[in-house]
């Protein structure tokens, strides 16, 4: 029984160290942007990475880049 003593105020002071860090993250912005990360990992801008891709940069026409969405000036 007098081990509850102990536990109570170090459960206590764990739950403070956790919704404290809880309202930082929020605070701080760490939940704006919940589906930019996974859209991100859609889009095709690793494709000269790819083995025989080296090449597709340069090929591209003035059609494909505005279908794609890249205005370049």
């Amino acid at each position: 029984m007098e081990v509850l003593y102990l536990l109570i105020p170090i459960a206590l002071v764990l739950v403070l160290i956790i919704g404290l860090a809880f309202f930082w993250a929020i605070r701080s912005g760490q939940y704006e942007d919940m589906e930019g990360p996974a859209y991100r990992i859609l889009m095709d801008d690793d494709d000269p990475m790819i083995p025989g891709n080296e090449d597709r940069e340069q090929e591209r026409t003035p059609e494909e880049d505005d279908r794609n969405g890249d205005h370049k000036p």
